[in-house]
């Protein structure tokens, strides 16, 4: 059983202490082999945050990790870093790589970046990502989890949130699902979820999935949910994956399981 944490808008910067703590010590008990950090590592793309953001994920002790940027890690106050050199903090501390793939016996995990420095906080995806995604995708063991990792999300499911869906997620949808993809991971919106793609894209080929991870360590939450990280669990042999969030109880001073959904994966084309 292969186990995935994702972590996501921690936005580092405004990070709840305990909550922090919290979260090393559910990493201590869980021992996920993978940390999926889908971007908004930071508040304002500072180097200070960004150093706090490194220090914990190192804490966090996790063997493997593929990160992506989000919004608020290109500097907001700085134009002539916007635009210039958009990625250097980012990238001094998560590496010059902004569309990492992780290619492991089980996984295969593509990283997206969808952030644009043009764009405030809106995502877009290019026709070239979505072919180049697609490629690899089609490269794909039989038994590794074919997981493709953006910022901003494919799929969500409050009508609140449908203005920040990605740009020119339609056709990377249908695009990666063809080419085997069986979960689309996202943030931006601080509010998990899980759904089934062809909910929102009717027609898709094979069954895949989205998955959204809440705030994890902010005090930016929303009124509807808190803190929350998701863990992943795959099963190669019985074709299943397992997706469970867990919530931070201030009660508790700790993250507790609060749902957990089994889905069902798919191999062959419908």
């Amino acid at each position: 059983m292969m186990l995935l944490l994702q972590v996501s808008d921690p936005h580092f910067g405004t990070e709840r202490p305990q909550v922090v703590q919290a979260l090393r010590r559910l990493a201590e008990a869980q021992r996920p082999q993978v940390l999926l950090l889908s971007g908004d590592i930071s508040q304002r793309g500072s180097d200070t945050q960004f150093d706090a953001a490194r220090r914990f994920v190192d804490s966090l002790r996790i063997p493997a990790m593929l990160t992506v940027p989000g919004n608020h890690d290109i500097p907001l106050l700085n134009p002539l870093a916007r635009w210039l050199r958009p990625y250097a903090a980012y990238q001094r501390r998560f590496g010059d790589e902004l569309e990492p793939v992780l290619d492991l016996p089980e996984l295969l995990a593509i990283g997206v970046n969808t952030t644009r420095p043009r764009r405030h906080k809106d995502g877009e995806v290019s026709a070239e990502q979505v072919r180049r995604v697609a490629q690899r995708l089609r490269h794909a063991k039989p038994q590794q989890l074919r997981v493709v990792v953006t910022h901003q999300p494919v799929h969500v499911v409050r009508p609140r949130d449908e203005h920040n869906l990605l740009h020119g997620a339609g056709a990377a949808v249908r695009a990666w699902t063809e080419a085997g993809a069986d979960l689309v991971l996202g943030g931006h919106i601080h509010f998990p979820s899980v759904g089934l793609l062809a909910d929102r894209y009717p027609g898709l080929p094979r069954r895949a999935w989205g998955v959204q991870a809440g705030t994890a360590v902010s005090w930016r939450i929303r009124f509807e949910a808190g803190n929350s990280v998701n863990l992943l669990h795959y099963d190669a042999a019985a074709l299943q994956c397992r997706v469970e969030r867990w919530d931070y109880r201030d009660a508790a001073d700790a993250f507790e399981l609060a749902r957990s959904e089994e889905l069902p994966l798919q191999r062959d084309a419908a």
